[in-house]
């Protein structure tokens, strides 16, 4: 595997992310490393565009390539989706807030309507109909 040091642009792997045979091309390179005709194989489109899928995931640093005589083989580099999972990050927190305080409405609400009802629960299962 060609080992260079270069850093990763997140645009370049999110273009590359972009596109689910790319993303697919990823998950099957999580079982390790894999010669190009068998990752063609796995997929229902031509083997110049499983090649051209391939070249950009290199582009984009998300795949290593390795020569073997006339093989061409290819692993996975993690090390560009952690550009990915960084700026994922800031909505991860963005969600988890704005989660807790539906969570402490909706809790508040419930027992806001629970106290106005005297505790009691309306009982659904006598209800007939979509009309009630």
């Amino acid at each position: 595997m060609r080992n260079r040091s270069v850093t990763c642009s997140p645009g370049a792997a999110f273009h590359a992310l972009a596109d689910p045979t790319r993303r697919a091309v990823l998950d099957l390179l999580r079982q390790g490393i894999q010669p190009a005709g068998q990752i063609a194989r796995a997929f229902p489109v031509s083997r110049p565009a499983i090649s051209k899928h391939l070249r950009l995931l290199r582009r984009a640093h998300l795949v290593q390539e390795k020569r073997e005589g006339r093989h061409r083989l290819y692993q996975l580099n993690p090390e560009p989706l952690k550009a990915v999972d960084s700026w994922l990050q800031q909505y991860r927190v963005f969600w988890q807030a704005n989660l807790t305080n539906l969570k402490a409405f909706v809790e508040a609400e419930y027992a806001r309507e629970t106290a106005a009802s005297g505790g009691k629960r309306k009982d659904s299962s006598k209800r007939s109909g979509p009309n009630g």
